[in-house]
Parts: C-alpha cells; sequence; structure tokens
C-alpha cells in the first residue's frame, strides 16, 4: 500500500471514529448486556447472573412453541412485504405518470406510515369490532354474515397481514418512487424507437433497473415485520389460542410474562441472528447479479 492510499485509509478511519464510537455505545452496550443476559441464570425472581453458556438457548429451540413461533413469523413477513411491495410498485408506477397535485397524492400517502403503530391498531380494533364496529355493521346492511376478524384463528393472521400492508405500503410507495424518479430515460427512448411495448418496457427496462432500490426496500420491510410486536399486543395479544403469537411476542411473554428474563432474550437474539443472516444473504445476491 503506498503512503498516499495510507494516509486517505487513515484519513477515512478518523472521519468514521466519532459515528462509530457513537454507534457502539448506543448500540454495543446495550446488545453485550442482552447477550451476557442470554447466557445467564437471570430471571425476575433470580436477577443474580450466573454463566450457563448456551443452555437457555437450546430449551427455547427444544420447544414446540418456538417453531411455531418462527414459523408465523416467517409466513407473517413474507406475505406482508410480497403485498407491499406488489401494491407499492403498482401505486409507485402509477404516480409516475401524475404531473398535477402530485405533492398532495404522496402526502396524503404518508399518513398512514407517519402514524403510530398503537394508533393504527386501536383504529382498526374499533373497525373490526365484531358487533359495532364499521366493517361488520357494513356487511350487515348488505345482508351479509358479520366476521370475528379477530378473535378467527383462521382469519387473526391474514387480518394483521392486511393492516400491516395498510400502513407501511406508504414507506415502500416513497423508495420506489424516488428510485423510478432517478432511472435515466435513454433506454426507454431507445426502447421506443425499436417498438417496445410499456409491459416490455417495464419488465426488460423498469425491473432490472429498480433492483437496487427494490432490494433496499424489500431488506428494510423485512426486518421490520420480523419485529412486529405493537400490532399483535393491542389487538390480538398472540391469540386466538397462539395463532398470532409472532417470534417477537413469544419473546416478550417468556420474559415478562414467564419471568425467564434469560430464555426470552435469547429468543430475541435468534430473532435478531435470523434477520441479520437473512440481510446478508439477501445483499450477497444482490451483488452476485451485478457481476
Amino acid at each position: 500500500m503506498s503512503a498516499i492510499a495510507r494516509q486517505r485509509l487513515r484519513a477515512g478511519w478518523g472521519f468514521a471514529a466519532p459515528g462509530l464510537t457513537m454507534l457502539a455505545l448506543v448500540m454495543g452496550i446495550p446488545l453485550a448486556y442482552a447477550l451476557v443476559i442470554s447466557m445467564s441464570s437471570m430471571t425476575m425472581l433470580k436477577p443474580a447472573l450466573g454463566f450457563t453458556g448456551l443452555t437457555n438457548f437450546a430449551t427455547i429451540m427444544s420447544e414446540p412453541l418456538f417453531w411455531h413461533s418462527l414459523w408465523l413469523t416467517l409466513r407473517y413477513s413474507i406475505a406482508a412485504v410480497a403485498g407491499e411491495f406488489i401494491i407499492g410498485l403498482g401505486i409507485a408506477l402509477m404516480l409516475r405518470q401524475i404531473i398535477v397535485l402530485r405533492g398532495l397524492y404522496f402526502a396524503i400517502l404518508t399518513l398512514p406510515m407517519a402514524m403510530s403503530p398503537v394508533a393504527v391498531a386501536l383504529i382498526w380494533r374499533m373497525l373490526l369490532q365484531p358487533n359495532l364496529g364499521i366493517i361488520n355493521q357494513s356487511l350487515a346492511a348488505m345482508g351479509l354474515p358479520m366476521v370475528d376478524w379477530l378473535g378467527n384463528s383462521d382469519l387473526a393472521l391474514p387480518t394483521l397481514i392486511a393492516i400491516d400492508i395498510w400502513q407501511q405500503t406508504s414507506f415502500v410507495v416513497l423508495l420506489l418512487s424516488a428510485g423510478l424518479a432517478s432511472l435515466p430515460k435513454e433506454p426507454y427512448e431507445a426502447a421506443e424507437v425499436d417498438g417496445a411495448r410499456p409491459i416490455q418496457q417495464f419488465w426488460y427496462i423498469t425491473l432490472p433497473l429498480l433492483r437496487p432500490v427494490s432490494a433496499i426496500a424489500i431488506v428494510i420491510q423485512l426486518i421490520n415485520e420480523f419485529r412486529t410486536y405493537d400490532l399483535i399486543y393491542v389487538l390480538t395479544k398472540g391469540g386466538p389460542g397462539v395463532s398470532t403469537e409472532l417470534l417477537s411476542f413469544f419473546a416478550y411473554k417468556r420474559a415478562f410474562q414467564g419471568l425467564q428474563v434469560n430464555e426470552g432474550t435469547a429468543a430475541a437474539f435468534i430473532l435478531l441472528l435470523i434477520v441479520l443472516m437473512i440481510t446478508v444473504v439477501f445483499f450477497w445476491l444482490l451483488e452476485r447479479q451485478k457481476t
């Protein structure tokens, strides 16, 4: 390495050092402490830190309820992200064609995203109330049977997914709209000269050029969905039964209702590792496609 390269490297680390230090203090110390708890015998009743190694992880992973919660989390996250991306891409493409009042449409679309998840959950709990909710009253007015959206074990999870899509799609729309606005015009002009139809331009030009932004949107939303907790807590408490007990809520119940802080923290760390693994694999596949 040349002297100039070493000087630039030192300068780069020097500029990055304050941010990295702050990141280590804000995130590193709590994560390290949580890791210590996950490898200890600490509970709400016995707060002493006795080292137990990976025993808590083995205990959690030996329970069928853990795997049930993990499977529900995967189903929930994949379905929600797929719905958000498909709907968000469609809305972004439509907004791309609008010139008049585009800012107003974006402002309206950002309203659900700006709302607190707890507020969203409370609003939808009133709308979906089995007897007096507006949705069931509308069904009854049309002569249709009322539906217990959150009390039916077959409908509770799809209902939560639909609510999540309703709130989170706005974020995907904003990201994809920014990506579409940055696409070069030359490939489209060349495609029009060659007689390519709009659907061909979308499939062979828009989607490939939009791949990096799409990857970022998908990864961010996957992380958000894996750590979903607010909607579950307000709307279903993991029920009916355990039909909506995602892994984040499983960790909460184990730590604060079961009083096993060590095992709850271990479950949260497993969730963190899964999210990190998905993120690394996703970006590795994206980089591999570039080459």
